[in-house]
């Protein structure tokens, strides 16, 4: 029997799982999610490699030989997080159940343990595999051992043997030594060679072999100042070289027969489990009955045959549609593959969806489906003239509520998160770019029906955590029927007239062209405006204004360097006119009619669900919550957007200043909340409060300050961002700051508590329960740490704003549907609602989209509805 030893780098692995996973602790408040994470790899590992022996090694302490050679040897670390420090007594007691060794030696690294015990196996006929978060540990890679580096979060692994060094890399195991020791180690403290990153080290040793031999043939490197920082940084060279040398012969007092591994017993591994609170992975232990996706795929091949029967379909199936194509209004379907709890599974291609079996389970609302991306397969199937119900889960929107920093919610990545069965990325199925192509069919098959058997397994799983996170509500009650509006929005899409948005690029490129020929005469030759260097060289040169920043290619001509040259020269204007109108043309004229679906003339766009942070929506292909309003001639291009009936009108609803009305319910402020009953204009209350004067002598810009202050509070605002915004002294800006929380008091408190909660939980929510994580709230570092502390104050505003529209869109649609009326939602741009409807609806439809607007929640002050309608989008204001 082969003997085969796994090595873990216990301090990495566990950082790496701490910084990767939310801050969790389970019901005696203890932290958890290094622990969580350490155990979900571990459990990965035993499972895949069976190991015969197993060590998990811990760096001793702070200070290590290696601090005799150089004194500021990991110097620049910040202190470790106490939240993670009360997890390592944690994760050794889990070792301790698992029957599985740990060590830590005085003075030397995990690192030197795992080197060393690495040599005494090789040598004793061992595979060795080692586990870490830190691609220091490649230097001992060699025929019989392989490092695996945690990617992706933490379930994820990237396996390095020497064949994979070298092409993955481009060097050859013996070299990472020296790689290292020329890049140095930022993290580390390691200096290496400035001006020396992996590939110019990559080159050198391809070329040179090693450091030695680099330094003896100094004369042949190509480049004077890589020459000249080797020149200068040779000692620096070779003491990192020394630094980062994995010590393979470290004095440890264990041997290979103390790392025997038998297994763990279920019982003790289950107690610790359950005290911690790891319910998915008590799953996980209690039961390994489960079928195996590699066992279903082998029976799969004669399932796939186009007919299907009813007796496929048990009224729970997961179901999954496969598209290539991100763009699923015109993607192309390559089939769909179907699991259920009784053990049924099978896939279809494209064509089975027309058959009457199909149909019918699809549109039986008694049928529940569980699926990934509901919107999307709402989209594709109602292109297919199939209307979808009986939806009752989403894995894309659970796992972006119970996740909403992770940027990647598809199957396997969320598989590999919840350290389910391992599974294949698409990109590894279909390739990328060029290269993309569809497998033949039991490849693709195989694929699918796994997604399908992986959503099933992991649904329980994940609506358990919604349920520990008091987000289930959120889930089934907002999110989830929000999914199927937002799809049907999507398909409906808005009209566009092709003809008017064509009129208006040619107005616009009368105007460019117009301001191309007036920026020419003021330079007094004609030169490429689009060309930095030419336009460069016309202001800083020909004309002589005053240089206010330079680049590595000349000097700089950003917008923001523009902005500060206005007040030189009139050419300035035209140039920031010229740049914004060029935007217009290309982006949203040229841009748009694009995307103008032939067969409809309307514009399908794709509202983002599971996106943003604070839960708002975005919308892409064509994003058209970011037409630009400021400039009239954006503003005219929502002239364009027309109803898509003759007799019918454009419609617009737009909460009334839903933020600060948020803030004054969340902070209770007396005042605030007051003058929201009031029905005072709050930048005149607020006006009055900074600057100490009756209402009637508040002026335009004293109101316009007092906005600024407004949505400044909202958003955290320093006396910097104050001062930037309004032009005035930080001096000034903190004393509006200042007066303002004087005012109203309560939003101070509010402001102060939110983030004191933040620092206690690792989160903050929203009024639907919302969560988002801040891990950098206690961060040592002055930015992140103050960046995590304004988005603690705005995120319970901004998205309990959201979750508000979001109710409301219900609520409407709820009404509309009802009421059997002919309107419809379009469109929906933050705090604002676009309908068409039939003119003779207008006035009913007023009336119910204020009352399910204003009455979507009730807090502690009015909402408030501004609405208007017309030919266009454009009128509709």
């Amino acid at each position: 029997m082969t003997k085969k030893l796994i090595l873990m780098d216990g301090n990495s692995i566990l950082y790496r799982a701490f910084f990767a996973l939310p801050l969790l602790n389970n019901d005696k408040g203890v932290y958890t999610n290094a622990v969580y994470g350490f155990s979900t790899i571990l459990l990965k590992m035993l499972e895949e490699e069976q190991p015969t022996h197993m060590l998990v090694a811990f760096d001793a302490g702070k200070t290590t030989f290696r601090h005799e050679t150089y004194k500021e040897y990991k110097g620049g670390r910040q202190k470790t997080p106490p939240e993670l420090s009360e997890q390592f007594p944690i994760v050794k007691e889990l070792l301790n159940a698992f029957g599985i060794s740990h060590y830590e030696l005085d003075q030397y690294e995990a690192d030197d343990i795992i080197g060393t015990m690495a040599e005494q196996a090789k040598k004793n006929d061992f595979k060795v595999k080692i586990i870490s978060g830190d691609r220091d540990l490649l230097q001992l890679v060699d025929d019989s051992v392989e490092v695996a580096v945690t990617k992706k979060g933490i379930s994820n692994v990237e396996t390095y043997t020497p064949s994979d060094l070298k092409e993955k890399i481009g060097i050859r195991h013996d070299q990472v030594i020296d790689m290292k020791a020329l890049m140095g180690d930022s993290s580390d403290n390691i200096p290496g060679v400035p001006g020396v990153g992996e590939k110019t080290a990559v080159k050198l040793l391809n070329q040179f072999g090693t450091v030695e031999e680099l330094f003896e043939h100094l004369d042949e490197v190509s480049g004077k100042k890589l020459k000249e920082n080797l020149m200068n940084h040779k000692e620096e060279a070779f003491m990192s070289k020394e630094l980062v040398t994995i010590n393979r012969h470290s004095p440890v007092k264990i041997n290979l027969d103390d790392l025997t591994y038998k297994g763990y017993e279920n019982r003790k591994v289950l107690e610790l489990f359950k005290d911690l609170g790891f319910q998915s992975l008590l799953e996980r232990i209690e039961s390994n009955e489960n079928e195996k996706p590699a066992e279903i795929l082998s029976k799969l091949d004669y399932l796939i045959p186009e007919d299907i029967t009813e007796d496929m379909f048990t009224g729970k199936d997961a179901f999954v549609l496969e598209m290539l194509d991100e763009n699923y209004h015109y993607g192309k379907i390559l089939g769909f593959a179907v699991v259920n709890e009784t053990g049924k599974y099978f896939f279809k291609p494209e064509t089975a969806l027309q058959s009457d079996v199909f149909k019918k389970w699809a549109e039986d609302e008694s049928n529940e489906k569980y699926l990934f991306d509901a919107k999307k397969i709402t989209v594709a199937l109602k292109n297919k003239g199939i209307d979808l119900r009986g939806i009752t889960f989403d894995l894309l929107l659970a796992s972006y509520l119970v996740n909403p920093a992770e940027n990647h919610h598809d199957i396997p990545s969320i598989s590999h998160r919840l350290n389910e069965k391992d599974i294949s990325y698409d990109e590894e199925i279909y390739g990328k770019g060029a290269k993309q192509k569809v497998p033949e069919l039991k490849t693709l098959s195989e694929h699918v029906v796994r997604k399908a058997d992986m959503l099933l397994r992991m649904k329980d799983r994940v609506i358990e955590q919604l349920k520990e996170n008091q987000q289930y509500e959120l889930f089934h009650e907002l999110e989830l029927p929000l999914a199927g509006i937002l799809g049907d929005m999507e398909h409906e899409g808005v009209t566009v007239d092709t003809n008017r948005l064509e009129k208006m690029g040619e107005d616009l490129k009368n105007r460019l062209d117009q301001i191309e020929k007036e920026i020419h005469e003021l330079a007094g030759t004609t030169f490429n405006l689009n060309s930095p260097k030419q336009l460069s060289h016309i202001l800083f040169e020909k004309l002589n204004l005053p240089v206010i920043k330079k680049t590595k290619t000349g000097y700089s001509t950003s917008a923001e360097v523009l902005e500060q040259l206005k007040p030189y020269h009139e050419i300035i204007p035209k140039i920031l006119m010229y740049r914004q109108l060029g935007k217009l043309y290309s982006t949203y004229i040229e841009g748009l009619l694009k995307v103008v679906d032939q067969a409809d003339h309307k514009i399908h766009t794709r509202f983002n669900q599971a996106l943003t942070q604070t839960g708002r929506l975005s919308s892409t292909d064509p994003n058209l919550q970011n037409i630009p309003i400021r400039l009239e001639e954006g503003r005219k291009i929502r002239q364009a957007f027309v109803p898509s009936h003759k007799g019918w009108v454009i419609f617009a609803a737009d909460y009334s200043q839903i933020e600060l009305r948020v803030l004054a319910h969340v902070a209770g402020d007396e005042k605030l909340i007051q003058a929201f009953r009031d029905d005072m204009d709050i930048h005149t209350k607020t006006a009055m409060d900074i600057f100490h004067v009756d209402k009637d002598e508040v002026d335009s810009n004293m109101r316009r300050q007092a906005k600024a202050v407004n949505f400044g509070i909202v958003y955290g605002i320093s006396d910097y961002g104050l001062s930037q915004n309004l032009g005035i002294t930080r001096k000034e800006a903190q004393k509006f700051i200042d007066r303002y929380f004087e005012s109203y008091p309560g939003v101070k408190n509010y402001m102060d508590e939110i983030v004191q909660e933040a620092k206690q939980k690792g989160y903050v929510t929203t009024i639907m329960k919302r969560r988002r994580y801040l891990p950098d709230i206690t961060s040592r570092n002055f930015n992140r740490r103050s960046f995590a502390e304004r988005t603690a104050m705005n995120t319970p505003i901004q998205g309990s704003a959201a979750d508000i529209i979001k109710i409301a869109m219900i609520h409407l649609n709820n009404r509309l549907r009802k009421e059997q009326m002919k309107a419809k939602m379009l469109l929906q741009v933050h705090d604002e609602l676009i309908l068409e409807a039939p003119e003779e609806e207008v006035v009913q439809l007023e009336q119910v989209v204020r009352e399910e607007m204003e009455e979507a929640v009730q807090l502690k002050v009015p909402l408030k509805v501004d609405t208007a309608y017309g030919p266009t989008w454009y009128d509709a204001k």
